[in-house]
Order: C-alpha cells, then structure tokens, then sequence
C-alpha cells in the first residue's frame, strides 16, 4: 500500500497534530466540495445540474485516501441533510432532505463510495501516474452515474433516466475528468514525492 499525498505531505509523530491535520484536511475537502456545488449550470431538459462536483469528491478522496475522502463526502451530505446550503441551487427544491430524496439525490448518495473507491485506488499509487489516475477517476465517476442514474430509475423508466441523468453529462464529464486526472501526477511530480 502506497501513502497518500495527504500522508507524505503530514508526518507529525504528535498524534494531537496528526488528528487535527487529518480533521482539516476532511473539512478542507468538505468545503470545497460544497463550493463545487455553487458552481451549477443548470438545463432546461433535465433535473440534475451540470456541476463540478464529481471532479472535487474524487480528487480530493485520492489526496486523503479512502477512509478520509469518504468521510469528507458523508460530512458534506450530513451538513446538507442538517440544511446548511452547501447543495447545488435549485429551483424546485428547497436546502435539506428534500435534495436527497428529489431527482439528484442519487449522484449526491454515491459521493462516499466513489470516494472510498478513488481513495482506495490512490493507495495502490493509482494517483502517481497519468493513466492509472485516470482509471482510478473513471472507476468512482462510474459510480456517480450508477448512483444518479438509478435513482432517478425508481421513478421513471430506464431510457428516460439515461436521457435525464447521463447522456447529457457523460461526454462532459469525461473532459472534465481527463484534466482533472493530471492533478495528482503533477502534484506527487513538483513536490519530488513520487521518486
């Protein structure tokens, strides 16, 4: 198993210091994760809004790795559940329950385990080099669209959902995701990290 970037950037021996870079790092991730959500496009065809969200969840979960990256996405869902406008805007649902259980509610579910999932490939140095990240970030946005896209199945038929929650998204997405996917290599790269 490989450290993460979080790991190799913090080697405190204080557990006290450890515990509390750990805390800022989820909080940091959290963050930016809702600041993500703020930047919405949304579409006249669909419910979901265009966001850059994916892209954050999953870079910031391969910086932190599995366990910190996941518990940075069940924060964010539980700030949101709390009513804290940290969700994308929405003009048909208000702050709250309402977003988890309305059309987006699906993709905003899944944001843990594709961070457990982008976390976990980031420790077996999927983050260190190009390709592999690129894998590693297909493997949780893969899990995004699951998640969103059958969700949003449970109430309408499948073709429908597909129309509504990936065909409009998926070739974006993917841009998005290829240069995201340098984010990582270049980091482990300028830090001379990755020797």
């Amino acid at each position: 198993m490989y450290p993460t970037f979080f790991d190799v950037l913090t080697t405190r021996a204080d557990a006290r210091a450890r515990a509390a870079e750990q805390v800022g790092a989820v909080l940091l991730v959290t963050v930016l994760t809702a600041v993500a959500a703020q930047v919405s496009l949304p579409l006249p065809f669909t419910p979901v809004p265009f966001t850059f969200q994916p892209m954050v969840v999953l870079v910031g979960a391969a910086a932190l790795g599995s366990r910190r990256g996941m518990a940075s996405q069940i924060l964010y869902l539980a700030l949101g559940l709390a009513g804290l406008p940290v969700f994308a805007a929405s003009p048909l649902l208000p702050q709250g329950v309402a977003r988890l259980i309305g059309p987006t509610g699906g993709y905003l579910m899944s944001y843990p385990l594709a961070a457990l999932v982008a976390g976990y490939l980031a420790e077996r140095g999927f983050d260190r080099r190009y390709f592999t990240f690129v894998l590693a970030m297909t493997a949780g946005l893969a899990i995004v669209f699951a998640g969103g896209v059958g969700w949003l199945a449970l109430t309408e038929p499948l073709p429908s959902a597909l129309a509504a929650g990936f065909y409009p998204f998926v070739l974006a997405d993917l841009a998005k995701l290829l240069v995201a996917a340098g984010v990582m290599p270049a980091l482990w790269r300028l830090t001379g990290f990755d020797r």
